[in-house]
């Protein structure tokens, strides 16, 4: 191979592949046809005869886009696209329905359902073009909305010293807890709280106290399971929030949390280390009554720094503690 040609085939590598486009219709020739114009605008075409066959190959392949005939055998446009939406995967895929018909009571059926538009057929390639463009466009502004709220999302409920969540991401797991097994559902909350820390921006700078901070932050979120939630509460104080919890979960918890961070010093530098300890309050209760449970997490942990810091406390929250 030339120099030239070695030059052409990196080019045709390092070039995006162009959108994917399956072709649902019962009839041969109007997929060639269809398929012959969007192959010369550049497009990759798949074929399917009908819904049932449509589905199974946007499951195996995941098109950019569906052409899809309204009327045909086995299973028609309307019932697949509805098969599309329950689907988790293939809902958010546009779809160009097609119809012979002159009457637009499917068309608007099918838009009602979620398609991004339809053609008539047959239809004028360069509209068939431009409507697949429009389709896949939109789609991409879509998505990259999608994004931007997520990102800012994250953003929204993200700690920006440690990285670990925070009070917002807190009470969005709880209330997805409560989404998925009930308001009753157990959780513990575990209070995190560094000894003596004011020492630590006093002695050392509070430039050390944040480096502390966000070595707590990775040592916590290290000894937590994968269905644990941790975040920054404020200042030196974190909570780790368990579902599914019981006494003896939470008291194994809080004191796999208190020894990650007691079990070795803290290296701030080449030539600085720090051995900084927690105390570690615990609680335990239902989901709808988390802010109660919070509240008896401090009070344990108050128990905690009295008994001498570096340890781990336990109370229980109940119903009936809530009005004494």
């Amino acid at each position: 191979m030339t120099h030239a040609e070695n030059n052409d085939a990196k080019r045709a590598a390092d070039r995006p592949a162009m959108p994917k486009v399956l072709i649902v219709d019962d009839s041969v020739t109007i997929r060639r046809i269809l398929g012959r114009a969007l192959a010369e605008a550049g497009y990759q075409i798949e074929e399917a005869e009908d819904g049932r066959e449509a589905l199974e190959r946007c499951r195996a392949e995941l098109p950019d886009l569906v052409l899809l005939d309204i009327d045909m055998p086995v299973m028609d446009g309307l019932s697949t696209l509805r098969a599309m939406k329950d689907d988790e995967k293939l809902r958010t895929l546009p779809v160009l329905f097609l119809t012979a018909h002159t009457g637009g009571e499917d068309v608007a059926a099918g838009l009602a359902l979620g398609a991004h538009d339809y053609l008539r057929k047959p239809c004028d390639p360069a509209e068939l073009r431009a409507r697949v463009s429009t389709a896949l466009r939109t789609k991409a502004l879509e998505d990259r909305l999608e994004r931007e709220v997520r990102a800012s999302h994250e953003i929204s409920s993200t700690d920006p010293l440690t990285g670990l969540g925070n009070r917002r991401r807190f009470e969005a797991r709880t209330a997805e807890l409560a989404q998925q097994g009930g308001s009753r559902v157990p959780v513990g909350v575990l209070m995190v709280d560094a000894d003596h820390f004011k020492r630590v921006n006093d002695r050392q700078g509070h430039g050390v106290g944040d480096i502390v901070l966000r070595i707590i932050a990775g040592r916590l979120g290290g000894a937590a399971g994968g269905d644990d939630t941790v975040v920054r509460w404020g200042g030196e104080e974190f909570i780790v929030l368990t579902p599914d919890a019981t006494s003896a979960h939470v008291e194994l918890l809080g004191e796999c949390l208190r020894a990650a961070v007691a079990d070795s010093p803290l290296a701030i530098s080449h030539t600085l280390s720090l051995t900084v300890t927690v105390s570690v309050g615990c609680a335990i209760g239902a989901v709808e009554d988390v802010e109660a449970v919070l509240q008896a997490a401090d009070d344990a942990l108050y128990d905690a720094k009295s008994n001498g810091r570096n340890c781990v406390a336990l109370r229980s929250h109940r119903r009936s503690d809530a009005s004494r």
